[in-house]
Parts: C-alpha cells; structure tokens; sequence
C-alpha cells in the first residue's frame, strides 16, 4: 500500500458519521435547503458555496462575494473567505481546518471539528436565534473565599497527595500470568 494510501485510510478512520450528520442537519436546518441528494457530505462542502451561505445566514454580510462558478483556484477562493469569516466571528484559528483539508478531501474530520467550534461559537452571540451545534461553552465561574475558608483549606490533605486509605493491589491479576515451564 503506497504512503498517500496509508494516510488517508488513517484520515478517514477520524471520521465520525454521526458528527457529520449532525453538522449536516445544522446547516440543512439554517439554510432551509438540503444537500444535493447523491452528494456525499464532504462533496456537498468542497467548493466552499455552502460553507459561504452557511456563514451569512449565521453573520450577514461576513462573505461579501461568494463566486458561484469558475475555475478551481475561485472555489478554493470561497473556502478562504469563510475561513476569514470564521475568525472574524470568534472561532480559534487552532479549531479552523487548512484548505486542503476540504478541497483536496484530506482530512474531513478536522472540517467537521470546525464545524462543531462555529456551532459553539454561535452561543456566544446572543444575536444568533437559530438552532446550536454541540454543546454549550463553559462559563466562568469565579469564586470569592474569605481568609477562614482559605486557612481552612490549606489544612486539608488532599487524596491526590498519596492516600489511598488503606487501598492496596494485593490480589490483583491483570494479563496472563506468568508461566514457568520447568525441564526445558
């Protein structure tokens, strides 16, 4: 099996259907239109139209121009501005996958991610009314302690501090055991 065989294979075993399912019926939902019947997911993205819209339903005007034909490098073009669009909505560029991973369908996994951080980021925008796409963000949630509850808490040995309260591995079998073979 070539090298470029083995990576995808990998690639393709990160992919979660479930996941792209869900993110699927998210932007089904928010357009108001499904994906071309025949079309697998990863094709219905890849020349970054549908991404485009997706991102002005959820922030209108966050993709001025969205080129709806033309030759390659325009498509890839679209896939820039809603990556450009992504950040500028909140999204880490850490959770924003590379081009090629949609254009080129290297790694449709990590475009999935993206995803799923676009429908985290929208609970932050108390102007997005449409629906989420996975869970919600922590908060903060800072706490104020009084000096007595500070004291009190340095006194406190915590189990992470080596007790096991009496706790030993005495009986344990983990594997096969060891087997000696005697007269060989």
């Amino acid at each position: 099996m070539s090298l470029e065989r083995q990576v995808r294979a990998k690639l393709a075993g990160k992919r979660n259907p479930e996941q792209e399912k869900e993110a699927q019926e998210w932007i089904e939902t928010i357009l108001g239109q499904k994906f071309p019947p025949g079309e697998t997911f990863e094709e219905a993205l890849k020349d970054g139209i549908v991404l485009c819209k997706l991102m002005n339903k959820i922030k209108p005007g966050s993709v001025p121009k969205i080129n709806t034909s033309g030759p390659s490098f325009k498509m890839m073009e679209n896939i820039n501005l809603f990556q450009k669009a992504l950040k500028d909505y909140g999204v880490a560029d850490v959770d924003v996958f590379q081009t090629v991973d949609l254009w080129e369908m290297k790694d449709i996994a990590q475009v999935t991610t993206t995803l799923f951080a676009l429908g985290r980021e929208t609970y932050r925008h108390p102007e997005w009314t449409g629906p989420y796409l996975g869970p919600k963000p922590a908060e903060e949630n800072k706490r104020e302690f009084d000096e007595e509850t500070l004291a009190a808490g340095k006194t406190v040995i915590g189990l992470q501090a080596g007790s096991n309260k009496g706790a030993t591995q005495a009986g344990q079998n983990i594997g096969a055991g060891r087997k000696i073979i005697i007269g060989k």
